[in-house]
């Protein structure tokens, strides 16, 4: 898997996604910003739509950050390939990735604090999928 981590927030998730892009840099990833760049406000669908096709052109994964992260989740899933992963633990974060293979991490930074959420992270990023029976059932979505 590469290590480049395509990432995106609104103003909602801004601050989160800015501790979110320190951290990866410092363990060696590359990250590439779509935005936004201030907290000031702006539309997640716009962010979450750039996320998700960058994703499937690169066949890479991504990190959504909204408020809740769940305008950002719902958005992404919309587009064929995508499966996006609304995170609140680190349990979902390694279950999301060995049974559905999730390839957008979803996040929300007014419901989970920073050092949690780089956790998850993490976890996210190291936890390999499964494949077998789990391959079958992303199939059939």
């Amino acid at each position: 898997m590469s290590n480049k981590i395509i990432i995106g927030s609104d103003h909602g998730g801004f601050r989160l996604k800015s501790d979110i892009i320190t951290h990866l840099k410092n363990n060696g990833y590359e990250v590439d910003d779509l935005g936004c760049y201030t907290t000031e406000s702006c539309d997640y669908p716009v962010i979450a739509k750039a996320v998700a096709e960058k994703v499937l052109t690169n066949s890479g994964r991504g990190i959504l950050v909204c408020g809740t992260g769940i305008g950002v989740s719902i958005t992404a899933n919309r587009y064929d390939g995508i499966r996006a992963s609304h995170c609140t633990d680190t349990f979902t974060a390694r279950m999301t990735r060995m049974h559905n293979d999730s390839n957008i991490l979803c996040l929300g930074e007014r419901i989970t604090g920073a050092g949690l959420a780089l956790d998850i992270v993490d976890i996210w990023l190291n936890t390999e999928f499964e494949g077998g029976r789990h391959q079958k059932r992303i199939d059939m979505i």
